[in-house]
């Protein structure tokens, strides 16, 4: 493949950060510059992107991170996902006369989760005090920053809707009663006095104690009470064409609090890859390189025909059993071991041949078949709902920008300190804005069935089975590689084809992402309005006419997408001697990598 990149891959020994927005990239360097590490300097750039890119992530969003801590010697996952609300229950759902939650609106509301998760780490992992941390994001929401054209776009499309529908969001996003222009100074004020606030009543004699009354603050205090008092009156327009209310409490954000937990993993050619557990999709990656063993893939033209078949069939066997068999492994027994294993790996590759597969094809684990024949009847399901552009899938340019999407940024410190994290939710279209502070809840229960028996069913405080999956990855045993992306159902799959192209065809980070990218529609949506596209897929044009081609000839359904409009990488890498690496794409013209 050809060596040219449209930037250079970062190279540094002091530190490097990337992130999908330039500013917050740089505000998690500028801590890293101030003697924070990479946990302090992550809080930081997470917490800008949430202000810079409110269409994308919010402070009520989710956030999983798995991380390396050079203290503990411990490769940890950081679970700041929400769970459902305790009155969240099939039969409350169903005598609204709704067959699927909605994509928007107060019904698709989780617990928040973020916020918490980034406290946690800050309390556990980092050096720097709260206010340290938050004066970035506290900075650009009161004194503005360049509003993203898209964020822009986003707001002008929905703005009569906001008027209408929305009014505390009109009065967030639309000031003075018209949606910013691009790269306007746009402000929110009142996300800045909220973000000011939770300082404030930081108090106690330790940077610890501190920053755990600022979790009080927000899950017991002035925000709950914000939130709470609001969903007591409020019933709003959501994606299916009717008002509803909300079912969050007080309870609900007051008995939850992120946790730690331990990655899965598998060994790939040299690599630990670590993902967290199935209420993300992060195994998925892990099945399709169990699967991917039994191919030569080096010996494939990454760029060529049979390399994107084989790739593509190898996720849509992985992503069938994401549907029949992921949910919260505190509620259900999740059959992962089986999943991980070479043996069933290797029995998954044989249905691997030269011709695309348009089926829906979990594996029939013993015990567990009833799961995989309710997921290959949702598939084939016509939901017959609203499938307007505000039910909030997360998607990219070649779609629309009214959907929302996610956030991604990897951090190592010069100790060798390791963050990955994918933050989502909370995004300005999924909800209407909390009167007061400044930012909207999250739509994350979307992804819940309204079908008893699952491990992905509605259930109340379980775990909505999400797409965030950042990954973290050791060499040789020693920790070395963070990567993710935004992209929804298309994440595990990007990262995968980034993945393979570093590790079997020599490619850097930069080139990856350079690299032209490509993704399977065949399963089943994560997102309302929750539709799959059998053989369907989508492939960038400079892969070449000749490959494109030869997909077609092969049975995929090959969309052609718009140049540079998939995948959004970043990553970060810490080899043997101490150089530290970091690259970032060029799609969509934000994201960036900062080191020296």
């Amino acid at each position: 493949m050809p060596s040219f990149t449209t930037r250079p891959e970062i190279r540094g020994t002091f530190g490097v950060t990337a992130s999908t927005h330039w500013i917050a990239s740089a505000v998690g360097f500028g801590i890293l510059e101030k003697g924070g590490n990479a946990f302090d300097a992550a809080v930081a750039t997470a917490l800008t992107l949430q202000v810079v890119e409110p269409h994308l992530n919010g402070p009520a969003g989710d956030m999983p991170a798995i991380f390396h801590s050079v203290k503990t010697g411990k490769t940890e996952v950081l679970c700041a996902q929400g769970v459902a609300p305790a009155a969240a229950t099939i039969d409350h759902y169903k005598s609204l006369g709704l067959d699927l939650i909605p994509g928007s609106g107060l019904l698709a509301t989780v617990v928040p989760g973020a916020f918490d998760g980034w406290m946690l780490m800050l309390r556990d992992h980092g050096t720097m005090t709260l206010a340290e941390v938050m004066e970035p994001a506290i900075g650009y929401a009161r004194d503005g920053h360049p509003v993203l054209p898209r964020v822009a776009n986003t707001i002008k499309g929905l703005a009569q809707y906001f008027e209408t529908e929305w009014p505390s969001s009109f009065a967030v996003w639309c000031p003075n009663g018209k949606a910013p222009e691009p790269n306007e100074n746009f402000k929110n004020p009142d996300l800045a006095a909220t973000f000011q606030r939770l300082v404030d009543e930081a108090y106690g004699p330790t940077r610890e104690d501190q920053i755990d009354s600022a979790r009080k603050a927000w899950s017991e205090g002035f925000v709950a009470d914000a939130i709470a008092d609001y969903l007591e009156t409020a019933e709003v327009m959501d994606v299916s064409g009717s008002k509803h209310s909300g079912i969050l409490s007080r309870d609900d954000m007051a008995e939850w609090e992120a946790t730690y937990e331990e990655p899965l993993s598998i060994d790939y050619h040299g690599y630990t890859v670590c993902k967290t557990g199935p209420w993300g999709q992060g195994p998925v990656l892990l099945q399709t390189l169990q699967i991917l063993k039994h191919f030569d893939l080096a010996a494939m033209d990454p760029n060529g025909t049979e390399f994107v078949h084989t790739v593509i069939e190898a996720m849509k066997l992985a992503y069938a059993d994401r549907e029949a068999y992921y949910g919260d492994p505190d509620h259900t027994e999740i059959p992962m071991d089986a999943l991980l294993s070479e043996d069933y790996a290797a029995e998954r590759a044989k249905l691997i041949t030269d011709t695309a597969s348009t089926e829906q094809r979990p594996g029939r684990l013993p015990g567990y078949e009833a799961w995989a024949d309710a997921a290959i009847r949702r598939a084939a399901t016509d939901f017959d709902v609203n499938k307007g552009a505000d039910a909030g899938e997360p998607t990219m340019a070649h779609l629309t920008e009214r959907r929302g999407d996610t956030v991604h940024l990897d951090v190592i410190d010069r100790w060798g300190n390791i963050v990955s994290s994918t933050p989502s939710g909370g995004w300005l279209q999924s909800s209407p804005v909390i009167p007061g502070l400044g930012f909207p809840l999250n739509s994350r229960a979307q992804m819940f069935w309204l079908d008893d028996g699952l491990p992905s069913s509605l259930a109340p405080k379980r775990r909505p089975r999400t797409t965030l999956t950042p990954s973290l990855a050791l060499k040789d045993g020693q920790p070395a590689l963070s990567f993710g992306t935004p992209g929804g159902d298309q994440q595990d799959q990007w990262q995968l084809v980034w993945f393979l192209r570093f590790v079997h065809h020599g490619l850097d980070l930069q080139e990856g992402m350079d690299a032209p990218l490509f993704h399977t529609m065949h399963f089943q949506g994560s997102f309302y309005p929750r539709e799959a596209k059998p053989g369907e897929m989508m492939i960038e044009p400079n892969i070449g006419e000749g490959t494109i081609e030869g997909l077609k000839a092969r049975g995929h359904v090959v969309t052609v997408a718009a140049p540079w409009t998939v995948g959004r990488l970043s990553a970060a890498m810490r080899d043997p001697d101490g150089t530290l690496r970091a690259a970032a794409t060029p799609r969509l013209m934000q994201a960036y990598a900062v080191g020296r």
